[in-house]
């Protein structure tokens, strides 16, 4: 009879030790910096949507103290592969940058010895497909308003990027290679005259979208925002 007590009292013993150690210890999220400069999180719960290029810190987040000998490990899958990660990283926190259009899944695995004791709900970031456009004309009068000739608001998952802007005979006037940026209508610090230039864009999306865009620029000095902005 002590015997049984004491194998039950021990099965009791292991079942609470086990229940403590496969219990979920961490609360995995990711940051990014959004288009504001502030610093956004996700998490299972609520993932990410927009465009790339995407740098996001996953952190595991441990919220207990969890055993010795226990590791972290990232696991990256494509929406359409669950099965098979084409990322793995081996370490507690994490930063990875997202450069191609798609949905994927990241996973934080917690690992004790060799056995996999928790995998997290994954964390769910969607890239989406490339698109960018320019405008015809532009205003650099001081104003504030189409003073910088760039690509229209809502360019999405550009990842690579470089546009040079020409006078009527070829000279090139200005180079930029950051779609956020753009020319001001001046040549070596000195405003140019108001007339048609030529701007001359070459782009790729994270989709694997190439853009090549040649078009004129009017650039026109003294009108207001409704003259200026032009489809």
């Amino acid at each position: 009879m002590q015997t049984y007590f004491n194998k039950i009292s021990l099965i009791v013993v292991l079942f609470l030790f086990t229940t403590n150690i496969f219990s979920q210890s961490c609360e995995p999220y990711g940051t990014y910096i959004g288009e504001n400069g502030s610093t956004e999180t996700i998490n299972s719960a609520q993932g990410f949507s927009g465009s790339a290029p995407l740098t996001v810190d996953f952190v595991a987040n441990p919220v207990i103290d969890y055993p010795n000998g226990t590791h972290f490990e990232w696991h990256f899958f494509e929406q359409a592969n669950r099965k098979n990660a084409f990322l793995v990283r081996y370490e507690q926190n994490t930063q990875y940058t997202f450069t191609t259009a798609g949905s994927f899944q990241i996973c934080l695995y917690e690992i004790l010895g060799s056995d996999t004791i928790n995998i997290y709900d994954p964390i769910t970031v969607s890239i989406s497909e490339s698109e960018i456009v320019f405008p015809n004309a532009f205003s650099p009068n001081g104003d504030g308003i189409n003073d910088v000739y760039k690509a229209k608001k809502g360019f999405k998952s550009i990842v690579e990027f470089r546009a040079i802007i020409f006078n009527r005979w070829g000279q090139k006037l200005f180079e930029w290679t950051d779609p956020n940026e753009g020319w001001d209508g001046t040549f070596n610090g000195k405003p140019v005259a108001q007339g048609v230039y030529f701007v001359n864009v070459k782009a790729k999306g994270a989709d694997g979208r190439k853009f090549h865009i040649k078009k004129d620029v009017n650039l026109l000095r003294g009108y207001n925002e409704t003259t200026t902005q032009m489809p």
